[in-house]
């Protein structure tokens, strides 16, 4: 046996370790940060949703005086400004990315816009019959459960089992909200929804790197 035998076992073993190292770092050039997917989206939720408590309490109670439109417009602001940042970064970790990935991801996306916009219309034709508080948690409850099950469809796509809990975990926080009743639900929401997101996008981002 020559030395050239001895060290070769170990010359592979390293070559396997950059291999590894070199592909790991691709990923993480690919993909978004995990944090871009789930925070903006659950600071939204926390703010939103709890300010919207704040001024839409149980049994019509008002916590925190504000004007009755506020609390919808700082909702609304607040998830177009999590869409913003979460299709900018998507685009950008993405722009290079082709094949069924790519086909996927476009498609994923409209299911999302088209899913939203026929929900509006439809709530939008059956809420001017119904009490306030009735037709407030029929919108919030309702848009959590589609967000929901649009991510349990996304992970069911992209395999990935943090996504895929996450809209269990919606999904299960909504009914607990529903049953709860007005004014409870966008506080459960707020804070058992957003913060499911705010959590999931650390365990997202530790496993990422």
């Amino acid at each position: 046996m020559t030395p050239d035998d001895d060290t070769a076992p170990l010359d592979a073993a390293d070559a396997m370790r950059l291999i590894r190292e070199q592909q790991a770092s691709t990923v993480r050039r690919l993909e978004p940060d995990p944090r871009l997917h789930y925070w903006p989206w659950g600071f939204a939720w926390l703010i939103g949703f709890g300010v919207y408590f704040l001024r839409f309490s149980p049994d019509g109670r008002t916590l925190v005086g504000m004007p009755a439109w506020l609390p919808l417009t700082v909702l609304f602001v607040l998830l177009a400004a999590a869409a913003v940042v979460f299709g900018v970064g998507s685009a950008r970790a993405y722009r290079h990315v082709a094949g069924e990935s790519s086909q996927r991801g476009r498609w994923y996306g409209t299911a999302w816009g088209l899913g939203f916009f026929g929900l509006s219309v439809v709530i939008g034709r059956v809420t001017d019959s119904l009490p306030a508080d009735l037709a407030g948690l029929l919108w919030s409850a309702l848009s959590v459960g589609l967000t929901g099950a649009l991510h349990m469809a996304g992970g069911a796509i992209w395999l990935d089992r943090t996504l895929f809990r996450l809209g269990v975990w919606l999904t299960v926080v909504n009914i607990v909200g529903v049953l709860a009743g007005p004014g409870w639900h966008a506080l459960v929401v707020a804070v058992a929804g957003g913060g499911g997101l705010l959590v999931a996008g650390a365990l997202a981002r530790r496993r990422h790197g």
